[in-house]
């Protein structure tokens, strides 16, 4: 099923089925699995059942493709794009000339395709630069850690579970992805224990008995040590944080001001709290700078900008910049890529 909305300012959708998000429009942050993105533009997300994204502001508008699990099922691929191991599963919209065509017509012969489309694209990036023998292998540890995690097993009980070869299977997941798989198991049992505290009323206890933990206290004791809270503070927080309009007042702010206000001071004043607590709220909420925030709404401006045909030189003094060299500089310094690159990706690839 294909559908073109626009999300509420911090409601929190629960995904489920397989889906695909296709965000057309938006100023702001998504946050998927108590994670936050900024760079979310440029790309298709693909998210599996049990996730959910909530989005900063009311300004985002996004074609959402649901898709039937038993036509998807037979497919071991399809873990690519919806089995996550470091971050969100996507694909690069801009380089995918296959994708663009597919999105672009009006009706979808079929809404599978996509996915056919997609996965050729993710082995063509190769995000972790292995061989699809290598990725088949990582994604059967994925699918073990997913339905044992409530369990504690061990690595190496893990590792047995494994029905392909798992020789060195240590060595390729660090060397791959860059964590061990005691980091895979724990991030997958933190997300999932934060899920529980975050979106339900059950009590503490009751949840750690629910994920395997033996004693409640030690349930405690180590989501602390991950978390930084007590699950009764995080509870507490996420709640406010729903509630919160922090993020959706300060996006707009950037909207409006970004090409001509680059100091913390400014959106400080505008958002009527000194720059020390703007600081550490962007930090605590998004996990970034102020600065940092800004130059995402400057390239993001850009890119809208070229798309629409406009000059480098025009877009250049349109965002402040002196020269239109300095606005080049500035663009490939953050995007890796010049201007002209980023223009030839959308339209030769």
């Amino acid at each position: 099923m294909v559908k073109k909305f626009k999300p509420k300012a911090n409601e929190v959708y629960f995904i489920e089925e397989y889906t695909l998000f296709h965000i057309l429009e938006g100023k702001g942050a998504i946050q998927v699995d108590f994670k936050n993105y900024l760079n979310w533009d440029d790309k298709l997300i693909f998210l599996e059942k049990g996730q959910y994204i909530k989005f900063s502001s009311d300004l985002f508008l996004v074609r959402k493709i649901n898709f039937n699990t038993k036509d998807l099922h037979s497919n071991t691929d399809v873990r690519i794009l919806f089995k996550h191991l470091i971050s969100l599963g996507y694909i690069n919209y801009l380089e995918c000339k296959d994708c663009q065509k597919f999105l672009s017509d009006a009706l979808f012969s079929s809404s599978k395709d996509i996915i056919d489309i997609s996965i050729n694209q993710w082995y063509w990036q190769n995000p972790f630069n292995a061989a699809k023998t290598e990725y088949q292998i990582i994604f059967d540890l994925k699918e073990v850690i997913d339905q044992e995690f409530k369990n504690h097993l061990s690595i190496d009980q893990l590792i047995q579970k494994l029905t392909s070869n798992n020789q060195n299977i240590n060595y390729l997941v660090k060397n791959k992805l860059g964590v061990s798989i005691k980091k895979l198991e724990v991030k997958k049992r933190i997300i999932e224990d934060q899920k529980l505290i975050a979106f339900s009323n059950k009590p503490i206890k009751s949840i750690a008995y629910e994920q395997g933990y033996k004693d409640a206290a030690y349930f405690v004791k180590n989501f602390k040590k991950n978390i930084g809270l007590t699950p009764g503070q995080f509870r507490d927080q996420i709640g406010y944080q729903l509630e919160d309009d922090f993020e959706a007042n300060l996006f707009q702010l950037l909207q409006e001001f970004h090409a001509t206000q680059r100091t913390q001071s400014f959106y400080a004043d505008k958002m009527y709290m000194s720059e020390k607590t703007l600081s550490k709220k962007v930090r605590q909420k998004l996990n970034t700078s102020m600065g940092q925030l800004i130059r995402f709404e400057m390239i993001r401006t850009a890119k809208d900008l070229l798309l629409t045909g406009e000059k480098i030189k025009n877009i250049a003094f349109m965002l402040g910049f002196e020269e239109p060299n300095h606005f080049s500089s500035f663009f490939k310094n953050y995007t890796k890529i010049t201007p002209t690159q980023f223009l030839e990706k959308k339209y030769n690839q």
